[in-house]
């Protein structure tokens, strides 16, 4: 019990729990801005991964570590484009879309890993560039609470920057506004003159947008190279996050740290001989468990009202 508490208080393991959050944050608040346009994200692990395959690319041939992070933004800004197309103008179906862009970025990034590198399995034979960590100047000298906030990689702190301006954008901004107008009944939206499809493209795009970000927060901020399939589920864990949070920013946030705090103790609990398979189930069995009390409780609550 003591090791454990040890675990809890020592600041490493708080870097431990942002560290797992950052990717799981920024997907979710991508899948929330297209969730709210009535146009569910479900390819997040494909642009996740396309993210951290073109980043870790850009940034070795480059030398720069911004211009990997911009080229992820591009990348994943266009996939979003392009399942705004297959959908919108195509009649494609959303959710076989989505699940197509999955497979084809797991395949697609293998195959260009392979003829950049001659190499399927991982980028280690490339010089990549890695994001920066930032040292707060005031808050890092505080005592006991410095080492805790100070310290982390930008993209980290990007993150928790991005909730509020994402819940602000949804409130109080007429694009936010038109995206909810989108989502909750898009013919009444069209009646009163905005595009349905202008507006759920911009939404998707900026999706994929978070999604090139986390994808190249896994490849050039959690590590400093790119393996196949290294997004390991993530894109679906940020949809769970994102149904968990109920459709807001802050919501989302406190999903995201109850997985995040999940995965880690399924990290460090693994030096307290525990079995690593049992670990390893842990940030997958949360989200089902939560999910299925949150459902029940919401079909007893309609059947109250009956």
């Amino acid at each position: 019990m003591t090791g454990l508490l040890n675990i809890v208080a020592d600041p490493a393991t708080f870097a431990t729990v942002l560290r797992v959050m950052t990717p799981l944050l920024i997907a979710a608040l991508g899948i929330l801005i297209s969730d709210r346009a009535g146009v569910f994200n479900l390819g997040m692990e494909g642009m996740m991964l396309t993210g951290a395959l073109v980043g870790v690319l850009v940034s070795a041939w480059t030398g720069s570590a911004w211009l990997g992070l911009l080229a992820a933004v591009v990348a994943g800004g266009l996939m979003g484009a392009l399942m705004a197309f297959a959908v919108n103008t195509l009649g494609a179906n959303l959710i076989i879309t989505g699940i197509a862009m999955n497979l084809a970025a797991s395949s697609g990034t293998t195959l260009g890993l392979f003829f950049a590198t001659g190499d399927k399995g991982m980028s280690g034979a490339l010089k990549s560039g890695v994001m920066p960590s930032i040292d707060l100047p005031l808050l890092g000298s505080i005592p006991v609470i410095g080492p805790f906030v100070s310290g982390h990689n930008v993209l980290t702190y990007g993150a928790l920057l991005a909730v509020p301006l994402v819940s602000l954008m949804m409130a109080r901004t007429a694009f936010g506004l038109r995206i909810r107008a989108v989502g909750v009944d898009p013919k009444a939206a069209a009646t009163v003159g905005i595009s349905v499809k202008l507006i759920q493209l911009k939404a998707l795009i900026l999706s994929g947008v978070l999604g090139g970000i986390a994808g190249a927060y896994l490849s050039m901020g959690y590590v400093s190279w790119f393996a196949q399939d290294m997004t390991a589920g993530r894109g679906f864990i940020a949809i769970a996050i994102e149904v968990m949070g109920m459709g807001t920013a802050w919501g989302t946030l406190a999903a995201t740290v109850v997985i995040a705090i999940a995965e880690t103790l399924a990290i460090t609990m693994q030096t307290l001989g525990l079995p690593n398979e049992l670990m390893q189930m842990i940030p997958y069995v949360v989200p089902i468990v939560i999910l299925t009390i949150w459902t029940a409780r919401g079909r007893a609550k309609r059947a109250a009202l009956k």
